[in-house]
């Protein structure tokens, strides 16, 4: 049974202790970093040219540069907020690591706190705090947009917000289950390190799936990861693809974009719609909701 004083207290302690640790906040942002400054450097003018090579192929040239800079850039903070919903949850999931490792966590189930109750306060916690990130690392990437073509609506800037906020339970879910087997600071960095370095080409966000065989696609087509790119990518580049409608590009010339830069998802021959990358992310997201509670209830059992 769920203490609500005593979760709310643990919650806004777990809170703290995160943002209280300098180095912690400053880990949970180098990815994103690292790939904005990558784009800026070296990504930018291969997406570019990839631009160019289907508008050619459809006789059509942009009005202006703008409109091409803000696809390219909404395709890569896509890319980036999908990713760091995971990569985020998984390294703030270091405070509850560090309870275990300095026997904090041994001190709270001495206390008159449930273990179910200390369990959620974590979980909770680590949802709250990877959402503050992922709202910073937006509003970055906002920012970003606007300095070189902004197109985003509101209701696209409303559905990316609720996008994130599937992606973070996604992520957190999955950080939450990983971390009740870790035990150790060095097992923390290695897992942290494998998740930042392989979750992005796995759910195909570093790379467009087009670019991939197609078994490989396939495959990455079956796993939940890459439907939260979907809706994210789908959300930032529809506006910059209804505008280049506008100016003159023909519905072909549009579906080829989307399909060759994962607006558009297929498994095999079969396209799946955005409300199938919903369910199937959700649905991901309910098992893994019925796994880390059943996970949490006998690790309790046991004490």
């Amino acid at each position: 049974m769920i203490e609500m004083k005593k979760l709310c207290a643990l919650i806004r302690r777990n809170i703290k202790c995160y943002f209280k640790d300098k180095f912690l906040f400053f880990i949970s942002l180098i990815t994103p970093m690292i790939l904005l400054a990558l784009f800026a450097t070296f990504l930018r003018s291969i997406y570019l040219d990839a631009f160019h090579a289907i508008f050619e192929s459809f006789a059509f040239a942009p009005e202006n540069s703008r409109i091409t800079e803000g696809l390219a850039g909404a395709w890569l903070i896509s890319s980036i907020l999908s990713v760091c919903a995971v990569t985020v949850a998984v390294s703030s999931n270091a405070v509850m690591i560090n309870d275990k490792i300095d026997g904090t966590i041994n001190d709270f189930r001495v206390s008159p706190v449930s273990g179910f109750t200390l369990s959620v306060s974590y979980f909770i916690a680590n949802f709250i705090v990877t959402l503050i990130v992922m709202l910073a690392v937006m509003a970055l990437g906002f920012a970003y947009l606007a300095a070189v073509g902004w197109y985003l609506t509101v209701s696209n800037v409303m559905m990316i917000i609720l996008d994130i906020l599937c992606c973070v339970l996604f992520g957190t879910l999955l950080a939450g289950i990983i971390g009740i087997f870790i035990s150790t600071q060095g097992a923390l960095s290695a897992v942290s390190s494998l998740v930042s370095s392989m979750y992005g080409f796995i759910c195909g966000a570093y790379m467009p799936l087009s670019q991939f065989a197609e078994g490989m696609r396939n495959v990455i087509g079956m796993l939940p990861g890459t439907y939260s790119v979907g809706i994210m990518r789908n959300h930032f580049m529809a506006s910059y693809i209804e505008k280049l409608g506008d100016m003159g590009l023909i519905a072909e010339g549009q579906k080829a974009l989307m399909d060759a830069f994962d607006g558009n998802l297929y498994v095999g021959e079969m396209g799946i719609p955005l409300w199938g990358m919903y369910a199937i992310l959700l649905g991901a997201c309910a098992l893994l909701f019925a796994a880390y509670l059943a996970i949490v209830i006998m690790k309790n059992k046991k004490k």
